[in-house]
């Protein structure tokens, strides 16, 4: 008789399982994983929900977020969809969510109260859209946020505000935008940045693309494309590396102005003009007054004009009576 364990390796016939005197092992079937359920009471409508918290919406022709988003949701997929604008409040509900896709839905406007209540969000996907600018304060509440793509925008310029100041932020895609140059303050706020990618943006490498070039040369590692960004102008510098540019390039380039010297500069700003406009007042009543002196004074050294005798036009009694005879 052979032992149990060659016995649970196949399944024996069904009289050996009648005549065996040994208990039969037979291995079930593995369990089949749990599938995502549509229309579950915490995922939304027109979405497939996982039980680990992913709600799948990719591909759904969506015009708008869809509501009734659940805490339990830590993963959005909206991506290939056709949400073209994100309201304010537009994720209420998901305060718990960690990671917003929203690739390719032809986006193009974004409220700056757009991401309220997202606080522990760490990835969100902006890019293949047609976002051109962004508003002051739009990433503003993703203070827990790792990775921002906004890759294959319109973006021609972006504000350091928009941005404002993302502590755990560590890879950033702005590459295949129009940015021809990136403000001073835009990667002073990213102090955990070790990935930036670049590519595919029309660079002008003039006096406003000094703080980019400083901050490749400073920081290598970070972005690992630095070596193919090149100038689309002006002309003479077509197809030269950002790399290349030393410091002493940009010596001509007036320097630009500390946060003290701007207060100073729009402090003194509005006095300087209430001081001038009191001295033109105080030198317009001076010189009045001087013309009145002036006019005062010719007038006391002008003789007296006499005055005419009544009678010296007038013919006496006698010159009449002989002029008459």
């Amino acid at each position: 008789m052979r032992s149990p364990s060659f016995l649970s390796r196949r399944p024996p016939p069904l009289f050996l399982l009648l005549l065996s005197p040994w208990p039969v092992w037979v291995q079930a079937p593995p369990a089949a994983a749990p599938a995502a359920t549509p229309g579950a009471p915490d995922c939304p409508e027109a979405c497939a929900c996982a039980p680990e918290g992913q709600a799948n919406c990719s591909g759904r022709a969506l015009p708008a977020v869809p509501g009734r988003l659940s805490q339990r949701v830590r993963a959005l997929l909206l991506d290939h969809n056709r949400v073209r604008a994100l309201p304010p409040g537009a994720f209420v509900g998901a305060g718990a969510l960690l990671h917003l896709d929203l690739r390719e839905n032809g986006l193009r406007w974004v409220h700056a109260r757009a991401f309220w209540g997202l606080g522990a969000l760490k990835q969100l996907d902006l890019s293949a859209n047609q976002l051109e600018a962004l508003v002051p304060g739009t990433f503003a509440p993703l203070r827990a946020l790792c990775v921002l793509s906004l890759a294959g925008n319109r973006l021609a310029r972006l504000e350091p505000a928009a941005l404002g100041t993302l502590p755990l932020l560590s890879t950033l895609s702005l590459q295949d935008n129009e940015l021809p140059a990136l403000a001073p303050a835009l990667l002073a706020g990213l102090p955990a940045l070790n990935t930036l990618r670049l590519r595919g943006n029309p660079w002008a490498c003039g006096c406003a693309l000094r703080p980019l070039c400083t901050w490749l040369r400073r920081h290598p590692l970070p972005a690992p494309e630095a070596e193919t960004l090149i100038c689309v102008s002006p002309g003479r510098l077509t197809l030269s590396p950002l790399t290349a540019f030393p410091d002493a390039a940009f010596n001509h380039c007036a320097r630009p102005l500390a946060a003290r010297e701007l207060v100073v500069v729009y402090a003194l700003g509005p006095v300087s003009f209430l001081a001038s406009l009191a001295a033109c007042l105080a030198l317009g009543s001076m010189l009045t007054a001087c013309r009145a002196r002036r006019r005062r004074r010719a007038a006391a050294r002008r003789p007296p004009r006499s005055l005419p005798d009544p009678g010296a036009g007038m013919a006496s009694p006698a010159a009449v009576a002989a002029a008459q005879a």
